[in-house]
């Protein structure tokens, strides 16, 4: 009987032993004693991924040291749950390959990762833990409850791409030339008859005088420029030139601007000796040597030293003195009209009227002064057609994005030959609304359009790059909706509300951009003022049911 007492004894003590230590049925029991937090607090969806850190706290004599503990992280959201990887802890007299949790007590910590999916917005994150003893399972009575919902804020980043036109050279005003010359002999300054009646001086007065009676042009003045050839000294050409000057001046005045009457001023001016003129016709010759002499004109700048090299070609100086040097002892007369162009509203007319006369410049134009989107994408066709023009492609695909027709796009760039700035940053825009962000990226990197950096700092918000978005956002002159975004993004929050504000219209009715409003003040804890920039949102269905699930407004 003793024995049988004391055997009793010490299993009771035992039992007890047990029991302090923390059965596995009571580790379950005791769930109050562990303690589990999270962070964020607040759920965020980062570039499409919901990042979040668990800690589970446990206390002294707690964990049975031959118990595991399998934790598992689920998020649960409407329309679904989702669990993460579980995590398991074992006892310290547990000979599994666990993470082991003292006897004494302790913590563990773990990073979990989900993709975010539809729904998630209105959320929670629990952890849900059981003991696995001896082949049983005993679960705790209820999951330990986490982070509340998940913020999508930075989803509202607008991503149809900032597009632009490439532009037109269309001119108002094309500045014209007309110019006609005389000759003169050799070391004379006497203007020859002949030269004023010749077919070239003809054709001279007879566009000035149409020039004169035409309405879009206007005669502005004419330049007469009078030379000597590089052949004689410098102090003789000098002079000679000068008189030269003098007698085409004296002759335009009073033969040709006689006959023609323009109104408009003439000036002279004189260039002792022509080797612009010399080099410009010897590259043109067919002589034998031009390269050794045009050498020469390059070798030496002073030109007594030109001719004396050029004339030690004695052979070669013969047919220059024949040929060339004649050529350069002139004087020309170089008039300069203005051509008025098509106004803004003759265009709009021509191009129902007489479309076929418009060149390329005066076609890209005509778009750009168009609102009709149909006429715009008419008139960039005629162009690509037309002139094969590579800028009104671009821009035909430019019209297609703002259809939203991709296709159209796709096929109005695939057959540009000139791949210059404004087509990579459309090519990009494509891109980007099919979602490949990385071709999007290669593209917009290409373009230096302030555009294109905006469309960069699109992506870097897609990829949770906040900062470097909000830094390519300042260095152009951005402003508008996703600039806002950005800032808040950054938790910049006064600037945000002052860009926000800088639209006075906008600003007050807006839903787009009342929403980022809306979510500034809750952040600053301004809730009448937050639920007033929600009563614009609500004209909009589609950002008032998203704003009945976004946490930024829980505390509303």
């Amino acid at each position: 009987m003793k024995n049988l007492f004391n055997k009793i004894l010490v299993l009771g003590v035992a039992g007890v032993m047990m029991a302090s230590c923390g059965s596995p049925k009571k580790m379950a029991k005791n769930a109050n004693l562990v303690s589990v937090n999270s962070e964020p607090e607040t759920m965020e969806v980062v570039a499409g991924k919901i990042n979040e850190k668990v800690t589970v706290n446990f206390p002294a004599k707690y964990f049975n040291k031959k118990a595991v503990v399998e934790a598992t992280p689920v998020l649960v959201y409407q329309g679904g749950e989702v669990a993460g990887e579980p995590v398991m802890l074992q006892g310290e007299k547990v000979t599994e390959n666990h993470t082991l949790v003292s006897y004494e007590g302790g913590s563990v910590s773990r990073s979990f990762t989900f993709d975010y999916v539809k729904g998630m917005e209105k959320s929670h994150l629990e952890l849900r833990m059981k003991v696995l003893y001896k082949g049983n399972e005993i679960p705790y009575p209820e999951a330990y409850k986490l982070a509340d919902g998940a913020n999508t804020t930075y989803m509202m980043a607008k991503q149809e791409g900032s597009l632009v036109y490439a532009p037109d050279n269309y001119q108002p005003i094309i500045p014209e030339e007309t110019e006609a010359q005389i000759l003169y002999n050799i070391n004379s300054s006497t203007v020859r008859y002949s030269q004023l009646k010749s077919d070239q001086i003809k054709a001279f007065e007879d566009f000035l005088a149409q020039a004169k009676a035409d309405e879009r042009r206007t005669i502005k003045g004419t330049k007469i420029v009078a030379y000597a050839s590089p052949d004689g000294t410098m102090k003789f050409n000098t002079s000679l030139s000068e008189k030269r000057a003098k007698t085409a001046n004296k002759a335009f005045t009073k033969t040709i601007n006689k006959k023609v009457a323009v109104e408009a001023p003439v000036t002279s001016t004189s260039i002792s000796e022509d080797w612009n003129g010399f080099k410009e016709l010897v590259a043109k010759s067919n002589i034998e040597d031009k390269d050794l002499i045009l050498r020469v004109l390059d070798m030496y700048s002073d030109p007594e030293v030109r001719e004396s090299e050029i004339k030690n070609m004695s052979q070669v100086y013969t047919i220059l003195a024949q040929d060339i040097l004649p050529q350069l002892r002139r004087a020309r007369f170089i008039t300069s009209i203005d051509f008025k162009n098509y106004t803004n509203d003759e265009l709009k007319d021509l191009i129902n009227s007489n479309i076929e006369i418009l060149d390329e410049e005066a076609l890209l134009h005509a778009a750009s002064i168009v609102k009709d989107m149909d006429v715009k994408a008419k008139l960039y066709k005629k162009a690509s057609n037309k002139y094969n023009s590579d800028r009104a492609k671009v821009n035909a695909a430019v019209v297609a994005l703002y259809e939203n027709d991709l296709k159209a796009a796709q096929s109005a760039l695939s057959s540009v030959n000139n791949k210059d700035t404004y087509y990579f940053n459309t090519l990009g825009v494509v891109a980007l609304r099919k979602g490949d962000c990385q071709a999007a990226k290669a593209n917009f990197a290409k373009s230096d359009l302030d555009a294109a950096t905006s469309n960069l700092a699109v992506i870097d918000i897609k990829e949770g790059k906040y900062a470097e978005a909000l830094s390519k956002y300042k260095s152009v002159n951005a402003k508008g909706f996703n600039f806002v975004l950005a800032n808040i993004l950054n938790n910049n929050l006064d600037a945000a509300l002052n860009s926000a504000n800088s639209n006075k219209k906008c600003s007050a009715t807006c839903p787009n951009m009342n929403y980022l409003k809306a979510v500034i003040y809750a952040r600053q804890g301004k809730t009448d003022l937050a639920k007033k920039a929600l009563e614009v949102v609500k004209g909009n269905k589609k950002l008032a049911a998203h704003a009945e699930n976004d946490i930024e407004f829980a505390k509303l």
